[in-house]
């Protein structure tokens, strides 16, 4: 069976299509479409009509490749840019509309656990107990497990883009210190609750599924992306520190220059390495491994493994509050 998948991110709006048989969904053609959606946020955090309507015109164009590869129904789900949207029931609205797609809004702790479920599968069971970090643009996620799903799971907006435009979003280029030491404090703070459970849990193994752990395990030595997903790539806290003090040093043109920092995500690398050095410190994580397989994999599992009805869905604008969570993903969360 062939079937994709729609992510709209804070940066890109992304396309997999895959063939779900055989026990692992196997690529077959994946697209892109760069949007940068969180940089066209006011102080209201609205997206504005032209990020609307490039939205859809992204969601469009990937669904149609979709069709072309013999996927006409990928299910499309967004994230914190669309989910903290106050105008959301609108976006979602209009999507529909334009496009024909049902654009899903997954909570921030299902983010998580599908998150977790793409990396347990990619790392096995010889795992043992798994910690998984993910750092999106708008978000930070958090899980850990002994099974095919994590008993704790959460979300905590800790994003690296959220942190740039709170804390770095001024002429100052490289940021001063004093706004480093703040953004730090803040994540510190949040993390602090999340960060003791992580140690209780005591996870043999940590992973960490995202680009921005992708580009930082790159800079601070893992090999390129060419070499393959089925090469070994890690990220060590040390280096890590070493990487926060040299990006930190630099402006985001400079930034851009180094090795696996692309770009588009220059301006936004050093609050992610912030904010991975420091969920790293707190939980007493020394190394994550870089999984390749994350939140899509993690929703072609499920459709794999349990039917198309495994999200459902009572209403055509799915608000966070009124989606019903399905019965396996209902952990338990911090009080």
């Amino acid at each position: 069976m062939r079937t994709g998948v729609i992510d709209v991110g804070s940066n890109t709006v992304r396309l997999m299509v895959a063939d779900v048989e055989g026990g692992a969904p196997l690529p077959v053609h994946t697209a892109k479409v760069r949007l940068r959606l969180a940089e066209q946020l006011g102080e209201s955090r609205e997206l504005p009509p032209t990020a609307l309507a490039a939205l859809t015109e992204a969601v469009a164009s990937v669904r149609e490749q979709s069709e072309r590869w013999g996927a006409p129904e990928p299910f499309a789900f967004a994230t914190a840019v669309v989910r903290d949207a106050p105008n959301r029931d609108e976006v979602l609205q209009a999507v529909g509309q334009e496009t024909g797609i049902r654009l899903h809004v997954l909570p921030g702790e299902v983010e998580a656990e599908l998150t977790f479920l793409g990396a347990r599968r990619w790392m096995g069971w010889r795992a043992g107990p798994l910690a998984m970090l993910d750092i999106g643009g708008g978000s930070l996620e958090v899980a850990v497990g002994r099974g095919r799903l994590p008993e704790f799971a959460v979300s905590l907006p800790l994003g690296a883009g959220r942190l740039t435009r709170e804390y770095c979003n001024n002429s100052d280029d490289p940021p001063p210190k004093k706004a480093l030491r703040a953004m730090r404090r803040a994540v510190r703070h949040q993390l602090r609750d999340v960060a003791a459970r992580v140690r209780w849990e005591s996870p043999r193994t940590s992973v960490a599924a995202s680009r921005t752990f992708q580009q930082l395990a790159r800079l601070c030595g893992a090999p390129p992306g060419r070499h393959g997903p089925f090469t070994p790539r890690e990220l060590s806290r040390d280096d890590l520190a070493v990487a926060v003090k040299r990006l930190a040093s630099l402006p985001a043109s400079g930034r851009a220059k180094l090795r696996g920092i692309s770009a588009a995500r220059a301006k936004q690398s050093l609050a992610g390495a912030l904010v991975a050095h420091t969920v790293m410190e707190l939980t007493g994580i020394s190394t994550v491994t870089i999984s390749p397989w994350a939140v899509r994999e993690g929703i072609l599992l499920r459709q794999m493994e349990d039917g198309a009805g495994w999200w459902p869905a009572p209403s055509d604008l799915e608000l966070e509050e009124a989606v019903p969570r399905p019965a396996e993903l209902r952990v338990a969360l911090p009080s």
